[in-house]
């Protein structure tokens, strides 16, 4: 059976009590050793019954300055000198006495206090203690919020509200992830369900009728497998970067422009060097992932410019699509996933594009902005640390 073992008031109330019974002690001990040593020193024992200590006899003697010293005014000088070693000796005993009770009085009103203070100094803990036993996976709102003094304890309660404020944002982005990505999921699957539904409800079915079944469960395979593809990315990514190789975007970029779809000169490409350290795949994966987003929001009319660039630190990549207007708001929630803007002109697409975008930037250090511009049309900035950057040569 294990002992019970104190608590962190019982153990800070039993420190200051201990530690002022300790300094009480050597205040008396040294009170004592100072007024004992004031006066005339302590005789010494008598060697037999009546024998007059040295210690007084021979001044008595002395004070007479006589060969022939008056024996009664020798005795009158003991007599006075044994009175006041008596008067002192009592002294010392109440002094020493007073003192301990005193000091055992002030030990016990020292330990009472203690325990109050100890407790008052402790309820911001207990405050902390009872958030973190309050939040859990369906509650993640309890604050502490505690005011007062800013001390240390106050900065562990802002400290602690502020990681529960993460893990709710976090959570609840969590949650509308999973709801969302089982949506999408859902959707291939009610297409191949009721195209098999309708095959399989005419027995008259043709061989072009199977062909046609097949093919739209081809179709509807394949954007399940797209879709768990970049779900697969975005966990990936969750781990952060494992790869650090030297990658150059201009290089990427005009690579991926080399494989896109012809858009009869739309796109408009200035490319200087931007050396950064990464995955080269995912780097790819980032710059086509903005062309995609720049196409699919064009028209034949519109016009894409795509630059990237390289000073003070940063590399940079800015795609940029002539359009519609878009919002600020509508700019903003653009890097969640399964966010989609309602006038884009290509309708397949699963809305994480860009979130795959900005996770990809994060893990490389950086950043990814979005400003709709006041002609209409969209520029996403991509900025990330150069290879010779020092931040990313430390994390190297």
């Amino acid at each position: 059976m294990r002992r019970p073992r104190p608590t962190v008031r019982a153990r800070l109330t039993l420190l200051y009590t201990g530690l002022f019974a300790v300094c009480g002690a050597i205040v008396v001990a040294v009170s004592y050793i100072l007024v004992a040593q004031q006066g005339s020193p302590r005789p010494t024992r008598p060697s037999g019954r009546g024998a007059i200590p040295p210690s007084i006899g021979r001044p008595c003697a002395a004070a007479q300055g006589t060969a022939h010293p008056d024996k009664v005014a020798i005795g009158q000088c003991i007599f006075q000198a044994l009175g006041a070693q008596k008067q002192r000796a009592l002294t010392l005993s109440h002094l020493l006495a007073y003192s301990l009770i005193t000091l055992a009085v002030v030990i016990a009103l020292a330990a009472i206090l203690g325990w109050v203070f100890s407790g008052r100094a402790l309820r911001p803990l207990h405050r902390i203690t009872a958030a973190a036993r309050a939040a859990s996976e369906r509650n993640l709102a309890a604050r502490v919020a505690l005011s007062g003094p800013r001390d240390e304890l106050r900065e562990l309660a802002e400290t602690f509200d502020e990681m529960l404020a993460r893990l709710q944002a976090a959570f609840e982005s969590q949650q509308r992830f999973i709801a969302n990505a089982s949506h999408e999921l859902r959707t291939p699957l009610t297409v191949m369900r009721a195209t098999i539904d309708v095959v399989l409800d005419h027995p008259d079915s043709t061989e072009a009728d199977l062909r046609a079944m097949a093919a739209d469960i081809r179709a509807a395979v394949d954007h399940a497998e797209k879709l768990i593809g970049a779900l697969l990315i975005l966990a990936r990514n969750e781990r952060g970067l494992t790869v650090r190789d030297e990658v150059d975007l201009a290089t990427i970029t005009e690579d991926v422009l080399d494989s896109a779809v012809p858009v009869d000169g739309r796109i408009h490409a200035t490319l200087e060097s931007a050396l950064i350290a990464g995955d080269p795949l995912l780097a790819e994966r980032l710059v086509a992932n903005l062309v995609d987003n720049a196409l699919r929001y064009t028209t034949a009319a519109d016009d894409i410019w795509i630059d990237t660039s390289s000073a003070g630190g940063i590399s940079q990549l800015t795609v940029t699509n002539s359009g519609p207007v878009i919002s600020r708001a509508d700019a903003a929630r653009i890097f969640q996933p399964f966010q989609r803007l309602n006038d884009r002109t290509s309708h397949d697409g699963f809305g994480l594009g860009l979130a795959i975008v900005a996770s990809i930037a994060a893990i490389h250090g950086g950043t990814a902005a979005a400003h709709p511009r006041e002609a209409g049309g969209l520029s996403v900035t991509v900025t990330i640390p150069s290879v010779t950057a020092p931040a990313l040569s430390q994390s190297a």
